[in-house]
């Protein structure tokens, strides 16, 4: 009974010097290496002293890159990778319901000029560094969801790296040959009487049914403005913005740039996959027109009905060639 009135005794002795110790702490009694009243005082907003040289946000730490951070690795990489997976999706089963497009009518060997020369090197380059900045792009954003699992953490940060900068060089680029297809397309783009009907058939892209028009189809003409115009000054705009940040941006400038450049772009990517299907192999001598400029009267009677007439010798414009692979000037 002794040995138990001992530890009995014991034990409350112990928790009385306990006790006492808790009543005598300091008020702070977190561990020092515990810093949340620290890192709550530098993210109220308030300048901080920093030692490098920033614009006017000289905020230590802002809540806004978390919100970012939110944003570009939820919703826009879920959605966007959705999105695309679903157009991809789609142009298989366009394909396998409706074919290639193909001409009805043989072709005759009479060349019509659809495109000049400044109006395809002006094409290519925007196609050519528009399909390196989807490429590098994606890599960033989706990398570490598909890559890295892969081929690792070392390889995936060469590439990158490599990524990064090929992206940064070829930006500047594709706005600045943007905006010379904006120059050169844009009037042969507006709206005309004849796309009223190219709605109500879809452009007989189903059917198969053929639907005239001018130079451009209201389809191509839907691309033009909302891709190349609307989108295409979206992502130039907001990545002359992330490639230049020394022009007093501060980091939520930054971020929201970002953000409206990522969706931008992902929206972009998944309009550009029709455009590029069938200016490729969805449709007979499409890429055709783009490589050498010229189109067969059959294919441009066919597809721009209108435009053929007007080549052929409407509206003052030169006709179309009668001998044999013998290119006439009309455009």
């Amino acid at each position: 009974m002794c040995a138990h009135l001992i530890v009995t005794l014991r034990a409350v002795l112990l928790a009385a010097v306990l006790g006492l110790s808790w009543i005598a702490a300091p008020a702070v009694a977190a561990p020092p290496d515990n810093n949340a009243d620290v890192y709550r005082a530098v993210r109220d907003g308030t300048a901080q002293s920093i030692t490098f040289t920033a614009p006017a946000d000289r905020t230590l730490i802002q809540s806004e890159g978390q919100t970012w951070r939110q944003w570009r690795n939820g919703p826009i990489t879920q959605i966007g990778g959705w999105l695309l997976a679903g157009v991809f999706i789609a142009l298989v089963l366009f394909r396998l319901v409706r074919g290639k497009i193909v001409l009805e009518g043989p072709p005759t060997g009479r060349l019509i000029q659809r495109f000049s020369t400044v109006e395809r090197m002006t094409h290519w380059t925007v196609a050519l560094s528009f399909v390196l900045l989807a490429i590098t792009g994606l890599t960033l954003l989706f990398g570490k969801h598909v890559i890295i699992p892969v081929i690792g953490y070392s390889a995936f940060s060469w590439i990158a790296a490599l990524g990064k900068n090929v992206h940064n060089f070829v930006g500047p680029l594709f706005f600045a040959s943007t905006l010379v297809m904006m120059a050169l397309f844009a009037r042969d783009n507006v709206w005309q009487a004849i796309d009223a009907l190219w709605i109500r058939k879809a452009g007989g892209l189903l059917s198969g049914e053929h639907v005239p028009s001018w130079r451009f189809n209201f389809g191509e003409k839907t691309w033009f403005w909302i891709g190349v115009v609307i989108l295409g000054l979206t992502v130039g705009i907001t990545g002359l913005v992330l490639d230049f940040p020394g022009y007093g941006q501060i980091r939520q400038d930054m971020q929201l740039a970002h953000i409206i450049h990522t969706s931008g772009a992902i929206i972009f990517i998944a309009l550009s996959l029709g455009h590029i299907y069938i200016g490729s192999v969805g449709m007979e001598g499409a890429l055709e027109s783009m490589k050498t400029g010229y189109v067969d009267e059959t294919w441009a009677r066919e597809h721009h009905e209108y435009w053929y007439r007007e080549a052929k010798g409407g509206s003052g414009a030169a006709p179309v060639a009668s001998g044999a692979g013998r290119p006439s000037t009309a455009h």
